[in-house]
């Protein structure tokens, strides 16, 4: 059976004047539902959807904004390649509803059009900040006057955790200072309370997590990439039946996330780029996948690796090698995996504030020449900076390495013998006696260094 077909379903709908079934063919507000006859030679007429997108999500959230009467429709789903068979089944059962075992297969397979359109404006709506205890926020050092400053207020009001910020956890009369993100979490009389997420040494991936028992590889995923890699069975507490859910890193605490399957959506387009069923199949399941020629909010295309990251609740962007994107999937059982770790762009660079165009530049692997940069001694200097993803960390260049790649790769050449020594701790001839740090584009001893080497030369020759 084609991959493909596996992973679609239709919906078949009664509607309560006919009491017949049908299958859906399409919808639009002039002609209202278009229906076909759930058999063989229909099937090419029934409106597919694929269940790793929200494509079923969008057409009956639609469904209930464009028709004035949609409770008098019953939406069943149920997988394309068996429509027909189950069309049959399911119409058989409408005609004694009341029975146990039917009432129990038509609820399984029944879908509430409304259910999914009060989802879609519940996730747009924030947490109220009057019902949050800012009160116990105090108690620890944060204000709410302090995370709006910060702007990572929106963070919580959104259902997020904040960046690291410090804060202080009196015990007694010994205060603890520390860092820790912060989320909230309801309380049992509809206020929200403060949660306190604390920086662990390294994520606790021996201990079993929710009934999960992390293997070798699952450790080395983790560790390389912050992701499982695949989605895994846990059991939450409160819950029966295991949950498939995807598992990360927080990589600012060492935490280990979990999130329920159910509750993601992979996007049909990502960045100008429309995913087709086998890529949102991939992300689905926790798998990489690389994507080429995405478009950046500066209009600049660029490729990457994408991946659903629990934690961030998101896809998320590693910029590499096109082949790393696979490697976590094609790797068998004992085989070593390595997955490129992401490399942070950051706002300002060796003193030099980098302008968000750079950023975009950097972010998407491309070399920016920056002029005004200081080394570790203070002396400013220029240079190629390109980002180095195999090393995690930008390399600072003489030439231009997309023009010349014969060339050897070494600082700006007005500032290669100054990096040298003042950054890297180097020496050559001309300047191995020379203490103070050299200025840009000097090779060479100045008249006052010289002095002061022959100066110190003579008091080492004068010995009584």
């Amino acid at each position: 059976m084609d991959e493909k077909i596996k992973d679609q379903e239709v919906l078949l709908v009664e509607e309560q004047k006919t009491e017949s079934l049908r299958a859906v063919a399409g919808a639009d507000e002039k002609d209202g539902l278009k229906t076909v006859p759930p058999t063989a030679e229909h099937e090419q007429s029934f409106l597919k959807f694929d269940k790793h997108s929200n494509a079923l999500e969008n057409f009956l959230s639609n469904f209930m904004r464009q028709f004035k009467n949609p409770t008098q429709f019953h939406f069943f789903k149920v997988p394309f390649e068996s429509a027909v068979a189950s069309a049959r089944v399911l119409s058989e059962m409408l005609k004694a509803p009341e029975v146990p075992s039917n009432k129990e297969m038509l609820d399984s397979a029944r879908v509430n059009p409304s259910d999914y359109a009060g989802e879609q404006k519940q996730s747009f709506q924030g947490i109220d900040p009057d019902k949050v205890k800012w009160e116990q926020f105090e108690q620890m050092g944060v204000s709410r006057e302090s995370l709006e400053k910060g702007k990572h207020l929106d963070d919580l009001l959104q259902y997020r955790k904040t960046p690291l910020i410090p804060i202080s956890i009196k015990i007694g009369e010994v205060s603890l200072y520390t860092d820790a993100r912060l989320s909230l979490k309801a309380s049992g009389d509809g206020t929200f309370i403060p949660v306190v997420h604390a920086i662990r040494k390294e994520p606790q991936l021996e201990r079993e997590f929710f009934g999960h028992t992390f293997t070798n590889e699952d450790k080395k995923a983790l560790k390389e990439t912050g992701n499982l890699g695949r989605t895994v069975e846990l059991t939450f507490p409160g819950k029966n039946e295991p949950t498939r859910s995807f598992v990360s890193i927080d990589h600012l605490t060492n935490d280990i996330i979990a999130l329920s399957a159910d509750r993601v959506r992979i996007p049909d387009e990502i960045k100008g780029v429309k995913l087709n069923d086998g890529q949102k199949k991939e992300l689905s399941e926790g798998r990489s996948i690389y994507v080429e020629g995405m478009t950046s909010q500066t209009g600049k295309h660029f490729n990457a690796n994408l991946q659903f990251n629990a934690d961030k609740r998101s896809i998320e962007f590693r910029f590499g090698s096109p082949k790393q994107g696979q490697r976590q999937r094609q790797a068998p059982e004992g085989q070593k995996q390595t997955e490129q770790k992401e490399l942070r762009v950051p706002k300002k660079m060796l003193g030099r504030n980098i302008s968000p165009e750079e950023q975009a530049k950097l972010k998407a692997g491309q070399t920016v020449y920056m002029t005004g940069l200081i080394d570790k001694k203070g002396e400013p200097f220029n240079a190629y900076v390109r980002p180095n993803f195999e090393k995690n960390k930008f390399d600072f260049l003489k030439w231009n390495p997309d023009k010349s790649q014969a060339k050897e790769v070494i600082p700006d050449n007005a500032s290669r013998t100054q990096v040298a020594v003042n950054s890297e701790g180097k020496t050559n001839e001309a300047t191995k006696h020379v203490k103070e740090s050299l200025k840009q584009g000097q090779t060479e001893p100045t008249a006052g260094q010289e002095q002061k080497q022959e100066e110190k030369k003579r008091s080492k020759g004068m010995k009584m």
